[in-house]
């Protein structure tokens, strides 16, 4: 008995014999994120063309400072744009006052010329002449300010307006819910063309003209009542009582407003209205839009259950109303991520995107009879953006992943191809993730490229892909010389074993393979996206100062995800619980094969939002793997959060898949140690779905932490809460009790 007592002391405070998660971890971590920061030698940030297309700048960091680069591709030139502390300095004479921020944002510098410059700075737009080396005020300020509206807010704004036709003959307007017709300058003598228009059914203001001006279009819309999020601010900063803010937040299986396009003709006095049943039970329906002879109206349906989408049209003609493309789906159709359309010659083309084949592709569809005139792209690989149509010469660029079998799927490289699917052509053949700024006719871009392991590389490429100019390469000997290492890329069978999972694997700068590190994985599954970094950073979601306490931290993408094949995908469908947990373990046990440093008997993982939901159902599904979690702002109840995102991947109607995946149904299988942070404000995940679990663990008593951040809205916890969450981990999979906070 006395020697197992004394084997078990030895293996719980492995962390301090090795010393992992002492006060020296902890101020190497905190070091290391200063040492990390602007560390990336001649590391370029965003492109900039000018509106002819013939010249660019970028901003330039390196280990002195930022810098601004002009470029002329036809000279091949590169040279200062301005010199920043010169330009500040004699705008604070000029102003005569001091200018505290001493950073310019790019937002803020527009190229006239190559010659000026203007730097939207203290309410103006300065002209600072690179010939001269002159700095002059120039006119006020027009820059205006971001759109700061609350992301859910419906429109109520059914305020009076004229809309005036075309050829400014006409004006339309909705009075008592009821659509009107008026010549300009009459309106007290307005035709009444609708009736049946009421508080509760009622014509839409935001009427559309045809462009000859003998026919508008608007929608009927039913009105619905709209949920209401209500948050309590407990501690506002100018009064003692707590505040109580509202928000509009539609949830999963409520009612929905239903819109009914419909069109006029002045001339012949005809109102055609869509067929109803071809458009029922509508989770939306887009604008009208008059095609440019004035022939139709179309717009896009997205039937509830995201199973349909469809381009309708209504014709002018004879008010058919019909489906230009139909598509379907027996899983779901990721309309928020893949959906693609592009008409051509006033829709007697249209390119559209479909995942129909098992992989997101283009088709060119005849706009005029809804067939399929080609699939314009084909094969294992996906299209991952349109990037540019050229309609003169029927050629498509974008942006698509998977084609290289020896490289990692998710890479993006660019390609053009012709409309009928033929002279495919890859722009950016380098082994990396490309990032391409065009000028304005496509003629030339600059290939920003690098990989998580790869430091960025900026060229000049033409409309062939052939490098004109090389611009930057940067350099990481700087971090590399505290002992920064680049992050695996990893790659192990998924759970059918044979599908390949990728991740990356972060190590501590004094990893040694002799000792053992208990394995954290941070987490988002959420199906909109991939999320495993692909580009090079120093320091991605601040995963290296968490490895530097003593772990081995790791971030995988398993099926549910998105970007791969349509099959990947549809495991997330109705069941946002599996969150690819069998691929990532699967990934793990094989890392851990090759790797004896990393223990898998000591796993944590931690998450945000939908990460949230996934690292709480970690230690609800998978307690055998999973022993510690940290999760902030979780959706742990799918019909407690935002209707589009989760009606997207969990269906609709409402059943019991929602209660299969919740984390509050299931909150009495918790095994391991929980801590749970939200912010009170958060009007993105319901914080209501936090405390909700809480309480269901409560009444389970199931023991387990939870922070609620005062003021905090949607986010991780902020400082306090990176602090808990390392802290939690050092406890709980290190067994070390973490330094005090003023120690470091």
């Amino acid at each position: 008995m006395k020697i197992f007592s004394t084997i078990f002391f030895v293996i719980l405070h492995m962390g301090v014999l090795f010393g992992q998660g002492t006060l020296a971890d902890y101020q190497r971590a905190k070091n290391l994120k200063v040492q990390l920061r602007n560390k990336i030698d001649h590391l370029p940030g965003q492109f900039y063309w000018n509106d002819t297309g013939d010249l660019f700048w970028y901003d330039l960091n390196t280990l002195k400072g930022k810098d601004y680069i002009l470029v002329n591709p036809k000279l091949k030139t590169k040279e200062p744009l301005f010199d920043s502390e010169k330009v500040l300095s004699m705008m604070e004479h000029k102003l005569g006052q001091k200018i505290d921020n001493r950073l310019i944002p790019n937002d803020r510098i527009t190229l006239i010329d190559e010659d000026q410059v203007c730097l939207d700075l203290e309410g103006y737009c300065w002209i600072w002449s690179r010939r001269s080396g002159q700095l002059t005020q120039g006119k006020p300020s027009k820059r205006k300010e971001k759109n700061t509206s609350y992301w859910g807010q419906q429109d109520r704004d059914h305020s009076y307006k004229e809309v005036e036709s075309p050829d400014k003959v006409y004006v339309a307007f909705v009075r008592n819910n009821n659509l009107f017709l008026a010549k300009k300058g009459q309106v007290s003598a307005a035709r009444q063309l609708t009736f049946d228009g009421n508080a509760e059914n009622f014509y839409s203001n935001e009427i559309q003209w045809s462009p000859d001006s003998k026919k508008l279009a608007t929608v009927k819309i039913q009105k619905i009542g709209v949920r209401q999020l209500t948050l309590i601010e407990s501690s506002p900063q100018d009064q003692l009582q707590p505040k109580v803010q509202m928000r509009d937040y539609v949830k999963p299986g409520d009612a929905l407003a239903q819109k009914l396009p419909l069109l006029y003709d002045i001339g012949t006095d005809k109102l055609f209205v869509f067929d109803a049943q071809m458009i029922a039970n509508q989770f939306y329906i887009s604008d009208p839009v008059w095609r440019e002879d004035s022939r139709a109206i179309t717009f896009e349906y997205n039937k509830r259950g995201h199973q349909m989408y469809g381009i309708m049209q209504l014709e002018a003609k004879n008010g058919l109303s019909s489906h230009l493309i139909h598509e379907q789906s027996n899983t779901f159709i990721d309309y928020s991520g893949k959906k693609y359309r592009k008409d051509i010659s006033d829709g007697k083309e249209i390119i559209w995107a479909s995942e129909r084949d098992g992989w997101n592709h283009l088709y060119l569809y005849d706009g005029l009879t809804g067939k399929v005139k080609n699939q314009i792209t084909k094969g294992n690989w996906v299209v991952r953006k349109v990037q540019y149509v050229d309609t003169a010469k029927r050629k498509i660029i974008f942006e698509g992943s998977g084609m290289h079998r020896e490289e990692d799927p998710y890479l993006i490289h660019y390609y053009s191809i012709g409309f009928d699917g033929k002279d495919l052509k890859e722009l950016t053949k380098e082994n990396a993730n490309h990032q391409a700024f065009f000028n304005k006719d496509h003629s030339q871009f600059v290939d920003l490229y690098s990989r998580v392991d790869q430091a960025p590389i900026a060229v000049l490429r033409d409309q062939q892909g052939n490098v004109i100019m090389e611009l930057e390469k940067s350099s990481s000997k700087a971090i590399e010389a505290v002992g920064w290492k680049a992050p695996e890329v990893f790659k192990a069978k998924g759970r059918d074993g044979v599908t390949d999972i990728w991740g990356v694997i972060i190590r501590p700068t004094n990893y040694s393979s002799a000792k053992t590190y208990p394995v954290i994985e941070y987490i988002y599954a959420g199906p909109h996206s991939s999320f495993v970094p692909k580009s090079f950073y120093s320091n991605p979601s601040g995963m290296y100062e968490l490895a530097e306490l003593g772990f081995i931290v790791v971030q995988i993408d398993g099926m549910g995800t998105s970007n791969r094949s349509k099959a990947f995908h549809d495991v997330c469908w109705k069941n946002l619980k599996d969150a690819g947990f069998p691929d990532r373990i699967a990934w793990m046990q094989a890392a851990a094969k090759k790797y004896k440093s990393m223990d898998l008997g000591r796993v944590g993982i931690y998450g945000t939002s939908a990460g949230g939901q996934s690292s709480t159902g970690a230690l609800l599904f998978h307690p055998e793997f999973y022993k510690v979690g940290v999760s902030s702002c979780g959706c742990h109840d799918n019909r407690m959060d935002k209707i589009w995102w989760n009606e997207q991947w969990m269906g609709w109607p409402i059943g019991p898949q929602y209660a299969a995946s919740s984390n509050v149904e299931n909150a009495a299988k918790l095994e391991g140690n929980l801590l749970l942070i939200v912010g009170e404000l958060d009007d993105n995940v319901d914080p209501s779905s936090t405390f909700q679990l809480v309480d269901a663990l409560i009444k389970a008593q199931k023991n387990h932490d939870f922070i609620m951040v005062p003021g905090m809205g949607h986010s991780s916890g902020g400082d306090y809460g990176e602090r808990k969450r390392r802290d939690y981990f050092v406890k709980h999979l290190l067994g070390v009790d973490p330094p005090a906070w003023k120690l470091y």
